[in-house]
């Protein structure tokens, strides 16, 4: 749906001005900026919305997600729910207000996932303990929706942000999932994001705890290797094009059948991972993809995580080189020594230093020594 003529739109009764743009687009809907007022966006659906989805909305006003816990504006939420209906100046119902979250002070997930966009968007905060922190914040969050018999449904890294502090909030609340405990009724989730659905969403079941759990333990291995998919690559025995969403449904990963896929250069070893967060990142691509019972919970996730917290190591001889307490030396080093990439800096590798001038000539020496002798024996 576009701007209403005039951009003018009623949010609880009151009428705004909607900015000529919006800030973002999909193929449901588009986010449009508030003219004079920078801290609240305007939702509004591409097709006209149905009654089921004005219902999901009225229900949602009335509900306290998360226990309750204040949502004002000293805080940061970690729910972008809806904060009122947005209505043409004729009544009819277009989408729903929230409070905005974007750059310079929040910015998606993805944008940790690539080493110019971390520098430049989180100004050298975001090592592998920044990543790690993320991890476990999302972990948390996750956890509690869950308790709160919410299910996230469209889990992605573009529907999530974080700010400088490692902190999350999740977007595009009005597809979350939950059941109406007055009247019982069942508002699903009907979006997905292929790169983060498991089989079972792929196939067109319903979102539930099990799929949120796929997608969380992709995204907390996102995280721990600094951007890399694990179900990314190409399987020997498939076709060139094959993608991610073809890896899942096949259920082949790397990370648990490595000789069987090709991976793309540059991607990060899975034992930067400490052993029990591997050991439930093959839980949840190997035997969980298929078997949702068999994945990872979310409470499984962050007590992994915690216990990794405190016992993160520093490197001494690069900066922003951080890593798991199970590794004797620094993975990021290594790793840049030999393919002269560093995953979190900007600032060039070092290249070895020449050995000293006495050093370089008693090796001079040495070699035109070597060569003569080879000359007289072969004499």
């Amino acid at each position: 749906m576009s701007v209403p003529n005039g951009r003018t739109v009623l949010l609880g009764g009151v009428p705004v001005v909607l900015a000529a743009e919006p800030l973002k687009g999909g193929g449901q809907a588009a986010v449009y900026p508030v003219e004079g007022d920078d801290r609240v966006v305007v939702k509004l659906y591409r097709d006209p919305p149905g009654p089921e989805q004005e219902r999901r909305l009225t229900r949602m006003l009335t509900m306290s997600p998360l226990g309750g816990r204040p949502t004002d504006r000293s805080q940061r939420p970690e729910l972008a729910w809806p904060t009122a209906p947005a209505r043409a100046p004729g009544g009819a119902f277009l989408g729903y207000a929230m409070q905005r979250f974007g750059e310079p002070e929040h910015v998606q997930l993805v944008g940790l996932f690539t080493r110019a966009q971390r520098i430049r968007l989180f100004h050298q905060r975001a090592d592998w303990r920044f990543l790690l922190g993320v991890a476990w914040n999302l972990a948390f969050m996750t956890a509690r929706m869950h308790h709160e018999g919410l299910v996230i449904g469209d889990f992605s890294s573009s529907n999530v942000v974080v700010d400088a502090n490692g902190f999350i909030t999740f977007l595009d609340c009005d597809s979350i999932a939950f059941t109406d405990a007055v009247t019982g009724e069942l508002f699903p989730c009907l979006m997905h994001t292929t790169d983060y659905s498991a089989p079972e969403r792929l196939a067109g079941g319903p979102a539930t705890r099990a799929s949120d759990d796929f997608a969380l333990a992709v995204l907390v291995y996102q995280l721990l290797t600094a951007g890399n998919h694990p179900f990314g690559g190409v399987p020997h025995d498939s076709a060139p094009e094959s993608t991610v969403q073809d890896n899942i449904a096949a259920s082949i990963s790397y990370v648990v059948r490595p000789e069987q896929v090709v991976v793309p250069r540059g991607t990060v070893d899975p034992s930067v991972l400490p052993p029990e967060l591997l050991g439930l990142s093959r839980a949840a691509f190997g035997p969980g993809v298929l078997d949702p019972g068999a994945r990872p919970s979310a409470e499984d996730w962050l007590r992994a995580l915690d216990r990794e917290r405190s016992l993160v190591r520093v490197c001494p001889d690069r900066p922003m080189h951080t890593y798991g307490s199970h590794l004797s030396g620094c993975p990021w080093c290594g790793r840049a020594s030999v393919t002269g990439h560093d995953v979190f800096n900007l600032v060039p590798v070092p290249a070895p230093a020449p050995p000293p001038t006495g050093t370089r000539t008693a090796l001079l020496v040495g070699v035109i020594l070597l060569i003569l002798l080879i000359v007289i024996v072969t004499v």
